[in-house]
C-alpha cells in the first residue's frame, strides 16, 4: 500500500516558500492529514517489519519520530519548520545516538537513509576501536558484503589526528580506528515516497545494513 500522497512532497515544496507560522496554521489540517498522520501509519509499519528482524526493537512510533519544528535557538536560521520528516528506528528511538539504529528522512529531492554510531562517548569508543582492533577481519567482511557494499559503499565519520597509545601497533594497520563516528549512508529516488513499494524498499535498506550493524552493535554490547 502507499502510505503518501502527491500532497506529501506538494506540501513541502510549498513550506520552502512558505516557512512561516503564519502559512503553517493555514495549512495545519493539510499538515495533519497528509504529512502527520501517514508518517505515523509508515513509521508503525516500519518498526514491526525490523522487529521481525530484530526483536530488541520495541520502540513505538513516537519514540522514533523527529518533530517538524526547528530549534532556533542558537540558529542563524529562525525559518520554523524543518522541510521534511525523519526518523530514527533504534532501541533508544530518536535519542539514542550510539546504538546502531536506522534513521531516515523524506524529503522533496528523494531519502536519506543513514546508520551506524552517530554520537558515541568516550568510553564507548574506546570499545570500539578495542573492538575494531581485536576483531578486524570480522568488520572487513562485514564492510565487503555484497548487499552493504551495494547500498551504502562504505563507512564514514570524522577522525581524530591523534590517537591513544593503546593502539600505536596496529594504527597503520588499521585507519578506521581514527574515525571518532562510524556510520553508512544512502538515497533512494523520490519516487518511491509515493510508492506502494516504500515500506518494502526501506526494509531491503536496513536489511543491506545488517552486517556492519551487528559489527558495531556487538562492539558496544561486549
Amino acid at each position: 500500500m502507499a502510505f503518501f500522497s502527491k500532497d506529501y512532497v506538494d506540501f513541502f515544496k510549498e513550506l520552502k516558500k512558505n516557512n512561516n507560522k503564519e502559512w503553517f496554521d493555514e495549512n495545519r489540517k493539510r499538515y495533519e492529514k497528509n504529512v502527520k498522520k501517514p508518517f505515523n501509519e509508515f513509521v508503525t509499519q516500519l518498526i514491526a517489519m525490523i522487529n521481525s528482524d530484530d526483536p530488541t526493537i520495541t520502540v513505538q512510533a513516537k519514540d522514533c519520530i523527529f518533530r517538524i519544528n526547528r530549534d532556533i535557538r542558537f540558529s542563524k536560521d529562525k525559518t520554523p519548520y524543518k522541510e521534511r520528516m525523519s526518523a530514527a528506528i533504534a532501541r533508544g528511538g530518536k535519542k539514542d545516538y550510539t546504538t546502531p539504529g536506522f534513521y531516515f528522512e523524506l524529503r522533496t529531492d528523494g531519502i536519506g537513509i543513514y546508520g551506524g554510531v552517530w554520537g558515541a562517548e568516550k568510553d564507548q569508543l574506546m570499545q570500539i576501536r578495542h573492538y575494531i582492533a581485536e576483531n578486524y577481519d570480522e568488520l572487513e567482511s562485514a564492510l565487503n558484503d555484497p548487499e552493504f557494499k551495494s547500498v551504502y559503499g562504505t563507512i564514514h565519520g570524522d577522525k581524530n589526528k591523534v590517537l591513544p597509545k593503546d593502539f600505536n601497533d596496529v594504527k597503520d594497520k588499521y585507519p578506521l580506528l581514527y574515525n571518532k563516528q562510524f556510520y553508512y549512508m544512502a538515497e533512494l529516488d523520490k519516487k518511491y515516497i509515493t510508492s506502494d513499494e516504500l515500506a518494502e524498499k526501506m526494509f531491503e535498506y536496513y536489511l543491506a545494513s545488517k552486517p556492519v550493524k551487528e559489527y558495531f552493535t556487538n562492539a558496544l554490547d561486549k
